[in-house]
């Protein structure tokens, strides 16, 4: 299988499981009697989607490769979603491993308000905390679907009007992001993964389908 096809199956795969994820994460309150099976889902539900981050970075990396240019546009976006996959590497683990952990806490302290409200306060900033890296891994990564989409345009790559999508998706998140319209709640994120995620699974289909690219990944 030639590295193209390699990279639009991870493109795939990893988008299909970041949608998954979104489709299955709990929201709402969670009600006392259903604190053990929500803490499984919500453990089972961000391990995939840590699972898919690896991914998706390598099918990113082998989109850049094809659609390098002169302008170094694909290896700047390749710089920019990395440091966005950190970030929500972060803001999956506080809300995948982190929380549970204190649901647990929470759940133990029935009886003691004073305990409940100490680790609901712990559970307040631990959100906090997510919502700043999910903050950030929304922003890089628009910024690089942008620079990935400039270099499809430049080079002819891929079909132009990924390229346009692309252009069109990163400037109008990033003004939702930074106007205060887009709430990263359950919703608001699933729909920036949803949009994302339309983008890099055409992307993943046309390197599936074009001719192929013999230069090799780096090791």
């Amino acid at each position: 299988m030639s590295n193209d096809r390699l990279s639009g199956v991870a493109l795939i795969a990893g988008s299909v499981g970041m949608i998954i994820t979104m489709g299955l994460h709990p929201s709402g309150h969670i009600p006392a009697a259903d604190t053990v099976p929500m803490i499984r889902k919500i453990i089972a539900v961000h391990g995939l989607a840590l699972a898919c981050l690896p991914i998706l970075f390598l099918g990113t990396l082998g989109l850049s490769r094809r659609i390098a240019c002169d302008n170094h546009l694909a290896l700047i976006g390749v710089v920019f979603y990395a440091f966005g996959l950190f970030a929500v590497m972060n803001a999956g683990a506080a809300n995948g491993l982190v929380f549970p952990v204190l649901l647990r806490r929470i759940a133990d302290s029935a009886g003691s308000p004073q305990a409940i409200e100490t680790w609901r306060l712990i559970s307040r900033y631990n959100f906090y905390v997510n919502q700043a890296y999910a903050q950030l891994f929304v922003a890089a990564s628009s910024v690089a679907i942008f620079l990935w989409s400039a270099s499809i345009w430049r080079s002819r790559e891929l079909g132009r009007g990924l390229g346009i999508y692309g252009c069109l998706l990163g400037p109008v998140t990033l003004g939702a992001l930074f106007s205060g319209h887009l709430n990263l709640d359950v919703h608001g994120f699933g729909i920036v993964v949803l949009g994302q995620a339309i983008w890099f699974m055409v992307a993943g289909k046309r390197l599936w389908g074009g001719k192929n690219n013999k230069q090799p990944l780096p090791a």
